[in-house]
């Protein structure tokens, strides 16, 4: 055994602890592949990514691609080794130092282990280069199946996408594949036959011939990007544009690329993108990404978040595919909307592990219910959000297992938006919640930041601890459950309650009927409790479930009035 697989094995007996005890699947099995995926090793963590330079040529004929990344980083600590990602099924023809050296590489799984030849200093910067080329994993269920789309369009066009948030970026193209780890820039440039073009992140910088019968695109990204971001769509494409305005006078170039059959549909439906910027920089502040403008870009799958060229793909309906829980759903295009929010919460703020891909999917999700609020009141927000509770589980934790690049229950998306719309209730403070919204988006700008960091500002912000809130509901799969005993003696009628919780000394502060037409804020705990319903019959207690997201478990009793 190599001297530093033996180190990994020693170094992955202490992957890193969850923020919570979390109540996880007991079948899950993890392997030495999902840990050398996810977890940041000592040849992981020894170095810096701070720029890519892409270089691929995609046959959408052959469903290969082939090409180079160069990659330049900074050495944290000495070391002669460091590790890369690029799927087992991609051949790598060969790995560079400073344009001079060839290195030597071994690959387990989808590691790719670098000797640098000799120990460098921490400080220093290089850059590698890897020849890469094959055909890469092919997207089975895109988006939620990672890998490459090779469609046609309906004129005969061949249309392809890629989609591997989860699966990782390294499934097509070498890189540094871990979530904490982003560029401070990047360069993209694809090689498409001559009668496709190519859109990615960015803004294009050049488009030039290359070999006979194929054309070149240069994107540039000037801010950090996840690597799962990065993107590419080939096909044959109309373009119209539009510039957004802001009230404070901000401006930002809105670029729409669309199958050209599809153009007036486009044209139509994209007009919701002006009144949806309006929301976001108002609840969540200005656009992260001016500079790279925004996409929107028509794909051969549902859709994706892809930083400043949102991919779509909802047929131009409302809704989801056209469908909702809730009638005011498809009031609005559920696709613009929610892969618009990540740019705010996703790409602009980014889970350092993921484990913590709520960050990412509960506040995306919570967006829909604040934009629902925005244009059409507060009623019909509460009725969107709580249509989503048809639509939870509680199969497992939000949060996933550290280290091994496995997510949490698909809970973070609906159960998540209705438990921060229950923390929101529970600060019982609007100026103080929406404040906290914007500012988590201007402290953590263009940072990958942990669950806990965020749950710690919003501890120092609001001045009370909320941890037993998020272990609860997003360490734990089960909901708190309020226990509610009436009894009524005569006119006399009392509530005796308590929380049931996973979490210890769980005291969440809940809204329940105490009397007719009155709602009060009670604050259960672990113990009993006994409050007086004035006037109430027992039928009529309830909670504001509206406002949370709990179970309430009520059983009465009736008693003689002479005993």
């Amino acid at each position: 055994m190599k001297i530093y697989a033996l180190l990994f094995f020693v170094f992955f007996a202490f992957i890193e602890s969850p923020v919570f005890s979390q109540d996880y699947d007991a079948g899950q099995v993890f392997t030495r592949k999902d840990s050398l995926r996810g977890t940041l090793s000592p040849v992981r963590n020894s170095y810096d990514v701070t720029y890519y330079a892409l270089d691929v040529t995609v046959d959408p004929g052959a469903k290969t691609i082939s090409g180079s990344n160069t990659i330049y980083f900074t050495l944290t600590t000495a070391t002669d080794k460091i590790q890369i990602d690029l799927f087992e099924n991609m051949d790598i023809a060969g790995i560079w130092l400073n344009n001079v050296e060839e290195l030597r590489f071994e690959r387990e799984y989808d590691a790719v282990f670098i000797s640098l030849g000799s120990i460098l200093p921490a400080g220093s910067m290089h850059h590698i280069e890897v020849k890469y080329g094959g055909k890469p994993q092919v997207a089975l269920l895109p988006p939620w199946d990672g890998g490459f789309v090779w469609a046609t369009d309906t004129t005969g066009h061949p249309q392809v996408a890629v989609a591997c948030q989860g699966t990782g970026a390294s499934l097509w193209w070498p890189n540094k594949d871990h979530q904490s780890d982003e560029p401070d820039s990047m360069m993209i440039s694809v090689t498409v036959p001559k009668d496709l073009q190519n859109i990615s992140n960015g803004r294009l910088r050049h488009v030039s011939k290359a070999k006979k019968g194929w054309t070149r695109y240069d994107w540039f990204v000037s801010y950090p990007i996840n690597n799962y971001n990065v993107t590419l769509n080939i096909g044959k494409f109309a373009h119209f544009d539009d510039l957004y305005i802001s009230e404070q006078g901000d401006s930002l170039t809105l670029n729409y690329y669309v199958l050209p059959q599809e153009l007036d549909k486009a044209k139509a439906q994209f007009a919701q993108v002006r009144p949806m910027m309006d929301f976001f920089y108002t609840y969540f502040g200005p656009y992260p990404f001016v500079r790279d403008g925004y996409k929107l870009i028509q794909s051969p799958h549902l859709g994706m978040e892809h930083q400043s060229a949102v991919a779509y793909g909802n047929d131009y309906l409302n809704g989801y595919k056209g469908t909702s829980s809730s009638e005011i759903g498809i009031a609005f295009d559920f696709i613009i909307l929610h892969e618009t929010a990540h740019e705010w919460w996703g790409n602009n703020i980014t889970a350092n592990d993921m484990a913590d891909m709520w960050l990412h999917e509960s506040f995306g999700a919570y967006s829909e219910g604040l934009y629902v609020e925005h244009i059409y009141g507060y009623d019909q927000a509460m009725k969107y959000i709580n249509g989503k509770k048809q639509n939870v589980k509680n199969d497992r934790p939000i949060i996933g297992p550290y280290g091994v690049n496995t997510e949490g229950s698909g809970d973070m998306y609906d159960k998540g938006q209705l438990a921060l719309n229950t923390l929101r209730h529970v600060i019982g403070d609007d100026p103080l919640w929406f404040e906290m919204l914007k500012e988590l988006n201007v402290k953590f700008r263009y940072q990958t930041v942990d669950g806990r960091e965020v749950i710690d500002f919003i501890n120092e912000k609001t001045g009370r601890d909320f941890s037993y809130f998020f272990d609860q509901y997003f360490a734990h799969a089960a909901l708190p459950a309020l226990l509610v005993g009436i009894t009524k003696k005569g006119e006399r009628v009392q509530a005796t309650y308590k929380w049931e919780a996973a979490v210890a000394n769980f005291n969440m502060p809940v809204s329940v009927s105490t009397a007719p037409g009155k709602m009060e804020v009670i604050y259960p705990d672990d113990s009993w409790q006994t409050i007086d319903l004035n006037g109430l019959a027992p039928d009529d207690f309830h909670i504001a479930e509206d406002q949370y997201f709990v179970e309430l478990k009520v059983w009465k009793t009736y008693v003689d009035p002479r005993r």
